[in-house]
């Protein structure tokens, strides 16, 4: 027997220790093969289109999830989404893969940061069993006791009625202690009456009413004037008993003779009067989707519910009571505050209520401190999901994946440090760090030079973007890369000198101000204080601070529509006291949402070379003599289009129990042009290979297309140079999609111009962080005001002056701590940002 021992004991294998990925293809990638270690923290790096996602999503998470899911039951399989099958030779050694995405799905109207976090479920528990119960037949309060972990009843001390407490689930907003007027969403719709009537100079004849031309047949006018409203006075001057019927009359059926709109027939129609208000809300109740709710939306105002006070909760759900308030109260608390009032909750119980209570005690606590860690102390437990930015919903995401001390899984997290202040990086290393020691593996997509300094191991993608990246240009220990001459990151890693210090000539201190100074007074608004504050005109300016500090209110909510206010004569918003543009004609917010909805919308439809290369080709001797104008050669309408995809270049593929498959049109193969495209050819090239061309290559093909080349050669200078002309555009990044937006202004005078820009470094590797600058440098010297929200520190380092927010976030923030040049911020001790600096 222990010879059989030893003998099993020598020929076992050993673990493996790397993941093995041989002959990738996805995207991209050009036959790579690369081993990427276990149980470390692995950072993908490159610039932007090399490569990394589609190694790091396309092959490893999806080959991790998917081989996991396989081992499911078929029955099991058909009702889970399923990653398609990589384009790889073969992965070894992946582990069951999880990927915390750049942009998780916005949540729904019933989501708050407490459901989000998990920490409500805690709360609930806790008030359900040690709060003090009202009684349902006299209103006493019943002192903690545990009938309801017991399930026993409680006994009123007043009238002797027994009744059961509340379990969990029934102080859920969710389910059963949801609010009955508002369902849960803590918010109601309202007909607005002023809208549905906003020119009352109008005749109901004229179209006053508008429901009743949009979101019903427009005969109703009839109906009304059977109903004894005259339709041919200005509605200013109908009678109040009038107007109610216009808005709230009877349901009543009315005989009418209907003439129709064209030719000379006429009809009896027996009618249901639908007033103005119920025109709305039957429009409303029948909304199925989201373009149904936009036709109704701007006839309602949305304001919290008048029951609940916004609250989601039931009065029920309100009734229990821990250490002086009830759950709804605690739920405004911000995790800071709660952590404090939970820490506190236990002594104020009898003895032996305590240990379930610390128990309770301890499953909040230890969640929180993942969150606390990310710095998201000053979000409130109540604060809708769908209010969260993108790294506020990933951090949440990221804490929750650490909670469940999960072991051998590998965890992909695609460009974690998004939306994180210096401050916060620790935390966001100390998580990572936690999910390595319970046993598990870190492949990180970033470009944080901080973060990825603190991994054990690079794989660089490159060396370029798009066609001229797909390899892995090194691999090995951040220091090894430092060391490699072959890597652009080991550039940028933290060593002793600054390669982005001073790429942009930064205004002297002390001409900041001498184009002229934005004077801004506001009001407290959310949870920033009233502020007063100073923006150099002609100046790159960077407004800083830590999640949650107040940038994003001061700068979207109030600088912009109080510029833009001020520009029209029209009221300020209430937010905003005061403001003096100083010359500002047009106030601009350029930010990363996607362009446009489907595969329709691409690189040269949204910059408008297509348009100028449809009309060239139109002017060819070939499409003269076939008789076709340039309408003939748009992909999505033209007769040379492909019919089998339509002109989307791919068509999907239902295989019942997997999921869809969207694969190239086996006609057109991608081109989204039939095969008579391919006899029309302008300067030796069919318009489907010049769709397939980079920019940079259609540089040279569209030199003789002045406005074209022009468009192009912006794109260029813009760093966009390796995306293909027909690159759908809502697959763009952030940072892509905010420079594709900004291609338009490029080149023009901008005096009087001030452009916003949300974090544009997002996404972006360090060179293009230089390239940035020098773009908004030009901006700068075409007389614009740029104002940027930014995190990035080789950013900040760049701009002519900074405005650091906080101190804190939420209501520890909402300041400005300092304000100067950056070298006087970062010699200020009161600015966090500085510190970093």
């Amino acid at each position: 027997m222990n010879h059989l021992s030893a003998r099993h004991t020598s020929i076992a294998p050993a673990s493996p220790s790397h993941i093995e990925v041989r002959g990738a293809r996805v995207h991209n990638l050009r036959n790579v093969s690369v081993d990427i270690p276990l149980g470390q923290l692995v950072g993908v790096c490159g610039v932007s289109g090399s490569g990394k996602s589609s190694l790091a999503l396309g092959v490893l998470y999806a080959e991790g999830s998917r081989r996991y899911l396989e081992a499911l039951s078929t029955y099991t399989r058909r009702r889970m989404g399923q990653a398609a099958r990589a384009d790889v030779d073969e992965v070894r050694y992946v582990p069951a893969a999880l990927a915390l995405h750049q942009r998780p799905v916005v949540p729904g109207v019933r989501s708050t940061f407490g459901t989000m976090s998990e920490l409500l479920n805690s709360l609930r528990l806790l008030f359900s069993r040690v709060g003090s119960h009202p009684c349902p037949h006299c209103g006493t309060f019943a002192p903690p006791s545990m009938s309801v972990a017991a399930e026993q009843p409680i006994t009123c001390t007043t009238c002797g009625k027994t009744f059961f407490g509340p379990g969990a689930e029934e102080l859920a907003f969710n389910s059963g202690g949801a609010c009955p007027t508002c369902g849960g969403t803590g918010t109601v719709r309202r007909v607005n009456e002023a809208a549905l009537v906003p020119d009352e100079s109008k005749t109901i004849n004229e179209g006053a009413v508008l429901p009743w031309g949009s979101l019903m047949w427009d005969l109703m006018k009839q109906v009304c004037g059977e109903m004894g409203v005259r339709l041919d006075v200005p509605f200013s001057q109908l009678t109040p008993e009038e107007r109610d019927i216009v808005f709230h009359g009877p349901a009543e059926k009315k005989h009418i003779l209907y003439k129709a709109k064209k030719g000379d027939n006429f009809a009896e129609l027996d009618f249901t009067y639908y007033n103005a208000v119920y025109t709305v809300e039957n429009a409303l109740a029948k909304a199925k989707d989201e373009k149904g709710l936009a036709r109704v939306a701007r006839f309602l105002t949305e304001g919290p519910c008048p029951n609940c006070e916004g609250t989601r909760l039931s009065a029920a759900a309100r009734g229990p009571i821990v250490r002086g308030i009830n759950l709804a109260k605690a739920c405004e608390m911000t995790l800071d505050e709660a952590v404090t009032w939970v820490d506190g909750v236990p002594e104020t119980l009898a003895e032996d209520l305590r240990p379930m209570a610390v128990s309770i005690c301890e499953s909040f606590q230890h969640t929180a401190r993942r969150l606390l860690e990310l710095g998201l102390g000053y979000l409130s437990l109540d604060r809708a999901g769908s209010t969260l930015s993108t790294g506020e919903r990933q951090r949440v995401q990221l804490a929750r994946a650490v909670r469940n001390r999960t072991t051998g899984v590998l965890y992909v997290l695609d460009e974690p440090s998004i939306g994180l202040h210096p401050a916060n990086i620790d935390g966001l290393l100390g998580v990572m760090r936690d999910l390595l020691a319970d046993g598990n593996s870190v492949v990180m997509v970033d470009h944080d030079t901080r973060i990825l300094a603190a991994a054990d191991y690079l794989v660089e993608m490159g060396p370029e973007a798009g066609a001229g990246g797909g390899h892995v240009v090194a691999c090995g220990t951040p220091a090894e890369l430092q060391a490699d001459d072959r890597s652009l990151i080991g550039r940028y890693l933290p060593v002793a000198a600054d390669p982005m210090a001073n790429v942009r000539p930064r205004c002297p201190e002390g001409q900041l101000f001498e184009r002229g100074t934005i004077h801004l007074e506001t009001n407290a608004l959310h949870t920033v204080h009233a502020l007063s504050v100073d923006l150099p005109v002609n100046r790159l300016t960077a407004v800083t601070g830590v999640s949650g500090s107040g940038k994003t209110t001061l700068v979207l909510e109030e600088l912009i529509p109080a510029l833009n206010s001020a520009n029209a004569s029209e009221t300020l918003p209430a937010s905003v006291r005061g403001i003096d543009p100083a010359g500002i004609l047009r106030a601009q917010l350029i930010d990363a949402t996607p362009i446009g909805a489907n595969v329709r919308s691409t690189v040269a439809t949204y910059c408008g070379v297509l348009d100028d290369l449809r009309r060239a080709f139109a002017r060819t001797d070939t499409a003269k003599a076939g008789g076709l104008k340039a309408g003939a050669f748009s992909y999505n309408t033209g007769k040379l289009r492909c019919p089998t995809c339509d002109g989307t270049g791919q068509v999907s593929l239902d295989v019942q129990f997997l999921p869809d498959v969207d694969v190239p049109c086996p006609d057109c193969r991608g081109r989204r042009y039939s095969g008579d495209a391919d006899a029309i050819t302008w300067n030796g090239h069919t318009l489907a290979q010049l769709m397939a061309m980079s920019i940079d290559e259609a540089l040279d093909a569209c030199a003789s297309l002045k406005k074209a080349h022009a468009m192009l050669q912006t794109l260029h200078d813009l760093g966009l140079g390796y995306l293909t002309l027909g690159e759908a555009t809502p697959a763009l990044s952030g940072g892509e999609a905010q420079r594709l937006k900004l291609a338009s202004e490029m080149g023009k005078a901008q005096d009087g111009a001030l452009f916003v820009f949300d974090e544009p470094t997002i996404g972006l590797h360090p060179r293009d962080v230089r390239t940035l600058l020098n773009v908004f440098q030009h901006l700068v010297e075409q007389g614009a005001t740029v104002v940027v929200i930014e995190h990035d520190l080789d950013f900040i380092r760049n701009a002519d002056y900074v405005v650091d927010m906080g101190p804190g976030g939420g209501q520890a923030g909402g300041r400005v701590v300092a304000h100067g040049t950056p070298a006087q911020i970062a010699q200020n001790p009161a600015s966090l940002t500085g510190c970093y600096l």
